[in-house]
């Protein structure tokens, strides 16, 4: 590993993590197109980093912070916490059958109605 690439390492880290601790969206949002941009990795590759970097060690000061405050429902945390589980399952599966340049569609159409639907259509 290079110097530049160990501080864009850092670099996206940082950011995913302020994000993800400011507005509750998952660092994929931000960390798989900066690892397919800046790192030059293929869809899969970047998808597969992102899920690696979130495991549950990851979120935990962030979620302690919430959970300080009161804003945690922990039963709902916890239904869906398991079904996320078993849907991260199937939904890696499906994504590595997909070829990457479809995959990349997928994920840039959902990144794109998301960002559409938070400018318009929010109360």
């Amino acid at each position: 590993m290079t110097l530049i690439t160990f501080f864009i390492l850092v670099f996206i880290g940082l950011s995913a993590g302020v994000l993800s601790g400011l507005v509750g969206v998952g660092g994929g949002i931000l960390m798989v197109p900066m690892y397919v941009l800046f790192l030059g990795l293929s869809q899969h590759n970047a998808q597969g980093l992102s899920l690696a970097v979130m495991l549950p060690p990851v979120t935990f000061l962030a979620v302690y912070n919430y959970h300080k405050a009161g804003e945690v429902d922990w039963k709902l945390a916890l239904v869906v916490s398991a079904f996320f589980v078993i849907g991260g399952l199937f939904g890696s599966k499906i994504a590595l059958k997909i070829d990457q340049l479809t995959l990349k569609r997928i994920f840039g159409g959902l990144m794109l109605i998301a960002a559409i639907k938070l400018m318009f259509f929010s109360k």
